[in-house]
C-alpha cells in the first residue's frame, strides 16, 4: 500500500501492492522492491535502490545515490519493549525515536541491521550479514557483528561517480 501522505517524485516501485510506504519523503529516480517498508518521517533522497523486504522505521535518513540491499533492518530505539512498567501496551509515544543517517553514495549488503543513532560516511560500505553498531567512516568497508573497518573502498569507486 502507498498511503497517500507519501510524498513521492518519479520512483519506480515494483510491485506497488507488495509495499508499505506511508507518512516518508521518496526523491526522485528511486527503486523500491517488493515487500519494502518505509514509515513516517523517513526521508528517501534521489537515485536510492531499495531492494525487496528492507524495514525502513521512522527518523532514518538515506541520503542521494543510496544502495539498500535485501532484508535490510534499520532500527530506531536503543530500548525497545512491548510492555510499560505496569504491563500496559506501549503506544507509539512511549519511546524516542533516536535517527540514522546514511550519507550519499553509500552502500548496505543483504540482511544488515543497522542501530540507531548512527551515521554511515559517503560512499562507504556494510558488508552482507553486517551489525552496524558505531559510525561507520567515508569510505570504509565494514564487516561483521559488530561490524569493524576492514578496508577503504575507493579504489572500487569509477572516478566520474565520485565527481558527482
Amino acid at each position: 500500500m502507498i498511503a497517500a501522505d507519501v510524498k513521492m517524485g518519479h520512483v519506480v516501485v515494483y510491485h506497488p501492492h507488495l509495499v508499505n510506504l506511508y507518512g516518508c519523503e521518496i526523491g526522485d529516480g528511486c527503486k523500491i522492491g517488493a515487500f519494502v517498508e518505509i514509515r513516517r518521517t523517513a526521508k528517501i533522497g534521489r537515485n536510492v535502490k531499495i531492494q525487496a523486504f528492507a524495514f525502513i522505521p521512522e527518523g532514518i535518513t538515506l541520503e542521494d545515490g543510496v544502495f539498500i540491499g535485501p532484508h535490510v533492518c534499520f532500527t530506531n530505539d536503543k530500548h525497545p519493549r512491548a510492555v510499560n512498567a505496569d504491563g500496559s501496551l506501549m503506544g507509539g509515544n512511549d519511546w524516542e525515536i533516536i535517527p540514522t543517517l546514511v550519507k550519499q553514495g553509500a552502500s548496505i549488503g543483504a540482511n544488515a541491521t543497522i542501530l540507531c543513532g548512527l551515521t554511515i560516511g559517503e560512499h562507504a560500505m556494510v558488508g552482507a550479514g553486517s551489525v552496524v553498531t558505531r559510525d561507520v567512516p567515508p569510505f570504509a568497508l565494514v564487516v561483521g557483528s559488530p561490524a569493524r573497518v576492514i578496508g577503504d573502498v575507493r579504489d572500487r569507486i569509477p572516478e566520474q561517480r565520485l565527481a558527482s
